[in-house]
């Protein structure tokens, strides 16, 4: 196992008595992986974020970054991170202005040239950040996370904003940025983007941490989708197999929850009963459909008069 380089213990912030932004939340985050801090708007992620930062003090709970204490110049200066909007001086360049970062994050001026590469701005470096599209501003934001070659990336809602194009390219550029030792944290509410570059999700909902594992482990177990005739005769053999725990009628259909390797033995044995059997797939539950069911609780949940950012 490789080693934890995040970790947070029953973490909370609370704004005055009323507003509860993060409620004892637990993560551990392990070197080399991708992971998903998912959640709808509004659910704890950025605050979370920037209490892993050193941004934002925690009212309660401990954490460690690449082993140091949350917010300590020692760990911090292995992180790389894009929070919200990048900012940047807007009459200035782009490698002017992460020449102006490098030189306060005492980074060699090579970097640079370095990271640019690395995001595709080399054509635009010598344009003024004001000329830029946001697909392009959100990139810059990720080149200055790059400047120290980090350990750890941290990147906050990194397609907010993007048209199509933007989005698929900004998810091409995480990719590309991960390697074997280094590791990101993508916080998102876009489920095609956590679904398609993380290796574990965890959905964070009014400040806590509500299911944690990879993609396939939140969708649940694939199941058998059958439509026979006569559909009384296909229900009764079906429980009769896999028992009745096991077997739905959902709109005239059965669903099975079993194995979908299993289709061919429930299809003989419904066609040797005179079953006529018209479709036999399977089906996954969408990560979509999860993340609903995970979040769906009422507002009222989390406590009487509580309010969560």
């Amino acid at each position: 196992m490789e080693p934890i380089v995040i970790e947070i213990t029953n973490l909370s912030k609370r704004y005055g008595k009323q507003i509860v932004a993060v409620d004892g939340l637990n993560l551990a985050i392990r070197k080399g992986e991708i992971y998903g801090f998912l959640g709808p708007n509004g659910a704890g992620k950025t605050t979370t974020l920037r209490m892993l930062l050193g941004l934002v003090r925690p009212t309660s709970g401990t954490g460690k970054v690449l082993g140091k204490p949350l917010g300590t110049a020692t760990g911090i200066a292995r992180v790389g991170a894009l929070v919200e909007s990048p900012t940047f001086y807007p009459y200035l360049s782009g490698r002017r202005n992460l020449r102006i970062l490098a030189r306060y994050a005492g980074v060699p001026s090579s970097r640079v040239d370095a990271v640019l590469d690395q995001v595709e701005l080399t054509l635009r470096a010598g344009d003024t950040f004001k000329t830029y599209s946001l697909g392009m501003k959100q990139r810059l934001g990720v080149a200055a996370a790059l400047l120290k070659d980090p350990d750890v990336l941290i990147l906050d809602e990194p397609t907010n904003g993007l048209d199509p194009q933007g989005m698929a390219e900004m998810r091409a550029l995480i990719r590309a940025l991960r390697h074997s030792e280094r590791t990101v944290l993508l916080s998102s509410h876009l489920l095609g983007e956590v679904e398609q570059i993380c290796d574990r999700v965890g959905v964070i909902r009014h400040g806590r941490l509500i299911a944690e594992g990879t993609v396939a482990d939140l969708r649940g177990q694939a199941k058998l989708l059958v439509r026979a005739d006569p559909l009384e005769q296909a229900q009764r053999l079906a429980e009769q197999l896999y028992g009745t725990e096991h077997v739905q009628v959902i709109d005239g259909t059965l669903v099975l929850a079993i194995d979908p390797a299993q289709a061919p033995e429930i299809a003989r044995v419904l066609v040797t009963a005179g079953v006529a059997l018209s479709e036999l797939q399977p089906v996954k539950r969408s990560l979509e459909a999860a993340f609903m069911e995970l979040t769906e609780e009422e507002y009222d949940t989390v406590g009487k008069g509580e309010r969560v950012l």
